[in-house]
Order: C-alpha cells, then sequence, then structure tokens
C-alpha cells in the first residue's frame, strides 16, 4: 500500500492553480478527491475538538486516510520528557476512526539524540502506526535506528536543505515528507527527482506513505499526483 498526499490542505498560495475556481469550504473535499491521504498539522499547534476530526471524515471518501502531526507541547515544550498527561490528551482529542493513519512527531532542530529521553517516549506511545521526524545529525546513530526498530516506529525520511536527511527504514511501513529539495516548502520537484523517489519507494518493498509539504508556491499537489503515477498508486486525475 503506497499513499501519497500533501501535508495540509488549507494554503491560499493554491487558489489560483489547484484550486482554481474551488470555494474555500470545499478545499478539503477537492484535494481528497485527487489524493488518498494528507497529513493534518493544525493538530501540531493545539488541540482540535474532536467535532473538526468528524467534518474532516465526513468531508472525504471511504477509504481515505488521515496523517496526524503531533502537538508541540509534547515534541518542542516539553521536548519528549515526561509527556504522559499531554500524549493522553492528545490522543483522546483525535476522532478519525478508520480513517486514522500514523501519528508523526516532528522534533525541534535543536533537540540532540538522547536514548533515554526516547526510549522513554517510545514505551509511553499508545498502540499504532508512528512516525518521528529528527532534525539534528545526532540522530543519524544505529543505537536511535535500533531503539524505533524494537518499538516499530518509523523514521521519517525528510528531504530538505535544511536539515539532514537520514534515509532509513525502521518498521514495518516507511513515512516521507518531501519539504523542497532546494528552497525549503517552495522547490518543485523535478521529474528526474520524482523518478529517484519512486525508485526508493519501490525498493523498500513495505507500506508507504508520502507526504509532500512544498506548499508555498503550490506544486505540493501537482508534484504528489506526479509521483503516484510513477508508482501505480491510487490518482483520480492530473491537474
Amino acid at each position: 500500500m503506497i499513499r501519497i498526499g500533501t501535508s495540509g490542505w488549507r494554503y491560499p498560495e493554491w487558489r489560483d492553480g489547484f484550486y482554481r475556481n474551488v470555494p474555500q469550504r470545499l478545499y478539503l473535499s477537492h484535494l481528497a478527491a485527487h489524493v488518498d491521504t494528507i497529513e493534518i498539522n493544525s493538530s501540531f499547534y493545539r488541540l482540535q475538538p474532536p467535532a473538526y476530526y468528524r467534518k474532516w471524515v465526513a468531508e472525504t471518501p471511504d477509504g481515505f486516510t488521515f496523517a496526524v502531526k503531533g502537538s508541540k507541547l509534547i515534541t518542542h515544550n516539553k521536548r519528549l520528557r515526561n509527556v504522559e498527561e499531554a500524549l493522553t490528551a492528545f490522543i483522546e482529542s483525535l476522532a478519525l476512526g478508520p480513517k486514522q493513519g500514523p501519528l508523526i512527531w516532528q522534533l525541534p532542530p535543536s533537540l540532540r539524540f538522547d536514548k533515554a529521553v526516547l526510549q522513554d517516549f517510545l514505551a509511553a506511545l499508545p498502540p499504532g502506526r508512528h512516525a518521528l521526524e529528527p532534525r539534528h545529525e545526532s540522530f543519524r546513530t544505529d543505537t536511535y535506528f535500533d531503539l524505533l526498530h524494537a518499538h516499530n516506529v518509523a523514521h521519517v525520511v525528510s528531504d530538505a536543505p535544511t536539515f539532514p536527511c537520514i534515509e532509513a527504514v525502521t518498521a514495518d511501513f516507511a513515512y516521507v515528507r518531501l519539504h523542497g529539495h532546494d528552497e525549503l516548502y517552495i522547490s518543485n520537484y523535478s521529474d528526474a527527482q520524482l523518478d529517484e523517489w519512486a525508485h526508493k519507494i519501490h525498493d523498500w518493498d513495505r507500506d508507504t506513505y508520502v507526504y509532500f509539504d512544498n506548499t508555498m508556491h503550490g506544486a505540493a499537489p501537482y508534484n504528489a499526483l506526479s509521483l503516484a503515477q510513477r508508482l501505480g498508486a491510487p490518482i483520480r486525475s492530473l491537474m
């Protein structure tokens, strides 16, 4: 199973391109008619009311999947320490039912690898698919990979110019975030770059979630559709 989509959907920069002639209230349903997964970003900034999740479920087709970005209270404020209460509140806020996919935990660039801290955090995670996106070079170590493997947590393979791209597959599924190769959140991926990512994903030979985060100039949905076409993943139309 390969699911390819975008990181978020509320982008005014897409208004004159992918969302041309689409009312803002229909942005989610329009995007979900073309890709089969989207990352929810608003959950990173604050707890979302369960009613919001139920609304998003209602606006997407059967078989759709949301990845959910974990709370910055846990990753950035508490920096993975003493997170049990905050983690419980976050998990209890989710109301996606069968459309819930992996939870993605994005770490701050200043957070260095600490085996004990990470081990405690991984042990506190509830059952389900989880993916961890470190942004510090100190995570490029076998000790880190072994910890994730022991808990079946995916290392997020991130492509960006401002933090390391550590290509490691540590779980029975893979998770990729493509933030823009040359300019963060901006760069369009070329045909050659998409071909390269398609080969990597094919060779991993496991369930894979891919999210394009190069949203600022509107490239993300088009890149998602192009990569899906290369991998034979479900797509409804190339815009």
